[in-house]
């Protein structure tokens, strides 16, 4: 199990150029600079195979927390695939993923794929939900320790979101692989079963359920 420690936070100023004091001076508005804090030494232990589902309200700071795991781990020499980073050559979709077409095929299933129209078409001619299904497809074969996914299923309609997240976090736990996922949406956890939940409030308020 390894340790990670999360503080963050950043001060706010306001240019204060003439109509801003005039503004500031007619409605009694303060210019103090002011520091806010989003994460005060968040201690969070994570095991490899772990499924680790960040969520709460927009803006709150999630993305923020992702990121700075992601630094951290890495530093730490794990390597990690984020899902946003993924680029999809223009090629014919059964082309782009697995050694061989059985291969393919089943990557693709597990991505919620199985459409043999889909597997000759390229990233260009499908929808978003699809190329986002067949990034994560490219995560599950991508060897990487640690699979990180920001917004994970917003462009899914919840029930195929469920199904995907069930899926996805049954082959990183088959393989021992780290999951990642920041979303907006709690109605995921069920189909993770996470290890770890964090649910960030907004400033430094989180809550953190251990499994």
């Amino acid at each position: 199990m390894t340790r990670y420690v999360i503080s963050r936070s950043f001060t706010s100023s306001v240019e204060r150029t003439p109509r801003v004091l005039e503004i500031a001076e007619g409605f009694g508005l303060g210019l103090s600079d002011k520091k806010f804090v989003i994460y005060d030494n968040l201690d969070l232990n994570i095991e490899d195979g772990d499924v680790v589902y960040i969520t709460g309200q927009s803006g709150s700071g999630k993305s923020l927390l992702l990121r700075d795991l992601k630094s951290q781990m890495q530093a730490a020499g794990k390597s990690v695939v984020d899902l946003n980073d993924i680029v999809l050559e223009e090629r014919p979709v059964i082309e782009l993923i697995g050694r061989t077409t059985t291969e393919a095929t089943d990557l693709l299933a597990k991505a919620g794929i199985s459409d043999a129209w889909i597997y000759i078409r390229k990233p260009s001619e499908l929808s978003d939900g699809q190329r986002y299904r067949l990034k994560l497809a490219k995560i599950m074969e991508s060897g990487a320790d640690v699979w990180s996914a920001d917004e994970f299923g917003a462009v899914l309609d919840r029930a195929t979101a469920k199904v995907i997240a069930f899926n996805v976090q049954k082959v990183a736990r088959a393989l021992g692989k780290t999951l990642m996922v920041a979303t907006t949406h709690t109605d995921l956890k069920d189909e993770l079963g996470p290890s770890l939940t964090i649910t960030k409030r907004f400033r430094e308020r989180v809550d953190v359920e251990q499994a």
